[in-house]
């Protein structure tokens, strides 16, 4: 079944992202974090794509290697080479985690891994390697289980995704729903007719509310509940002391997919409400 397919089965249950991994007992953004998502049977792995010095896609997600390597280099100042001697932190790093025998992965690398067992959505950190990224999943025949994703606010926006020239590629819109502007904005993303939208929102009703749009506009709903600010109130932490106030109100609102730092914990609460 090709991500698309998947995304778009209305029988299928909410999508577990496993945010950079499932990284509890495993590097994040490292194979060991991929297989980990694999394993506890998450739906999609979100990870983290940057470019070395000598022009090799790898994953990290922050600029420096401070927190995951213990170095205070920018990552993309070295090569290839030197990035996969470097030995990663435990978890999501940190001074008080241990290192490991995980090393940065290329994408290639990652993809590899990827290949038939769980759909995986690619966070640029430099939107300009579109281009570089979309020929590697072509190179790898992996069009079918990856999507590439960027904002998409306004004509603008919209003109430069056409640029890129990736009709073939799974294409996810990053998008912000208020009451007053959702019609404008579904008229924008229109235009390109993304498979799947991640959405900030500034009210719950807004989603619940426009739910037969979204379904009419073919586009699933993605949320993140990471504990980060532009989260606000949906945040892991508050999901897990009390799921049915966080996961369960953005299920029964329409959202499919959700990403999460905690995806056992969502697999476990989504088995319950589904018994």
């Amino acid at each position: 079944m090709s991500y698309i397919d998947f995304v778009s089965d209305p029988t299928r249950r909410c999508a577990i992202v496993a945010h950079r991994g499932a990284w509890h007992g495993a590097p994040e953004n490292s194979l060991a974090a991929i297989e980990n998502a694999i394993r506890i049977g998450a739906d999609i792995v979100e990870i983290d794509v940057r470019k070395s010095a000598d022009g090799i896609l790898f994953l990290m997600h922050d600029e420096t290697l401070l927190r995951m390597a213990g170095i205070d280099r920018e990552a993309e100042s070295m090569t290839m080479a030197e990035l996969q001697e470097i030995a990663l932190r435990a978890d999501d790093g940190g001074e008080d985690n241990p290192l490991t025998d995980q090393r940065i992965p290329t994408l290639s690398q990652s993809l590899e891994a990827i290949r038939g067992r769980i759909f995986a959505d690619l966070d640029l950190k430099d939107r300009s390697l579109f281009p570089e990224v979309a020929a590697c999943v072509r190179d790898l025949n992996a069009t079918a289980y990856v999507d590439l994703k960027t904002t998409v606010m306004t004509p603008e926006h919209v003109a430069w995704v056409r640029a890129q020239d990736i009709p073939d590629l799974p294409f996810m819109a990053m998008s912000t729903f208020t009451r007053q502007e959702t019609s404008s904005t579904l008229a924008v993303l229109a235009e390109l007719r993304p498979f799947m939208s991640e959405i900030r929102f500034d009210a719950i009703d807004t989603i619940a509310d426009n739910r037969e749009a979204f379904q009419r506009a073919g586009m699933a709903l993605w949320k993140n509940t990471l504990d980060q600010a532009n989260s606000g109130t949906w945040t892991d932490t508050a999901a897990l002391a009390d799921p049915d106030k966080i996961w369960g109100r953005l299920i029964n609102a329409g959202i499919s997919a959700i990403q999460t730092d905690q995806p056992e914990a969502l697999k476990t609460y989504l088995e319950e409400r589904a018994a």
